[in-house]
């Protein structure tokens, strides 16, 4: 859809149709994480930034309702509803708790990809960024031009794939991110083991000392993040 695919959050608690749902979007040139549940779907939230969340309105210990009446006390994200219910109702009932969608069980799974295309076209891909750009030492990055450059103005080359690992982590600042988490993100063939080969080159273009890190530092055990000035 474009340079940057995007992330969608399913939240179900029936494993089959989670994984099913997963694999069928990924197909489809979208980002995917997986939550079994409202508790899990709302940890997630805090740690990543989602274009759009599937959610299964009967789940157990919260609904689907209760969770997106929480979530719109604070968050905008788009997200369509999955039930078993059908009934206009119940749908209203999706609706004015702030559903941009409602699609009732069972359902088309190219169907789905429709109502998920016609939602995103409508919804900007790149958040507003108070500061677009981020100062790395002797570097610094427009988030929003995808440009690196030095102090002094001058153009660092940086590829598309680094474009968009800069702009991961640069929009969470801080935020750890696995090497699995990267991989998923920047697709494009990427592998938990390929994204330490782009962190190493990309040291190179924004670190005085690619061996010792101040910027894009390696959290052992756990995967990488960006600091900024």
């Amino acid at each position: 859809m474009s340079e940057t695919r995007r992330h969608i959050l399913v939240v179900d608690d029936d494993t089959r149709l989670r994984f099913l749902l997963t694999r069928f979007l990924r197909e489809n040139s979208f980002a995917v994480s997986m939550a079994k549940g409202a508790p899990e779907a709302r940890a997630m939230l805090k740690n990543y930034t989602f274009d759009l969340l599937i959610v299964d309105v009967m789940m157990p210990q919260e609904s689907g309702l209760e969770f997106l009446q929480k979530l719109r006390k604070e968050d905008n994200v788009p997200v369509i509803l999955l039930t078993a219910m059908g009934e206009a109702g119940d749908r209203i009932n999706g609706l004015e708790c702030g559903a941009d969608d409602y699609l009732p069980k069972p359902f088309e799974p190219k169907e789905l990809v429709l109502r998920i295309k016609n939602i995103l076209k409508r919804t900007p891909q790149d958040k507003t960024i108070p500061n677009s750009k981020i100062s790395l030492g002797l570097c610094r990055y427009d988030l929003e031009a995808k440009e690196l450059t030095t102090t002094q103005g001058e153009i660092i080359h940086i590829t598309p794939v680094e474009q968009t690992m800069l702009n991961l982590l640069g929009k969470k600042s801080g935020q750890i991110f696995s090497r699995e988490r990267l991989s998923e993100l920047l697709g494009a063939g990427q592998s938990p083991r390929s994204i330490d080969v782009q962190v190493t080159r990309l040291r190179k273009k924004i670190e005085k000392d690619s061996k010792n890190p101040r910027y894009l530092q390696t959290v052992r055990g756990k995967g990488y993040m960006l600091l900024t000035d």
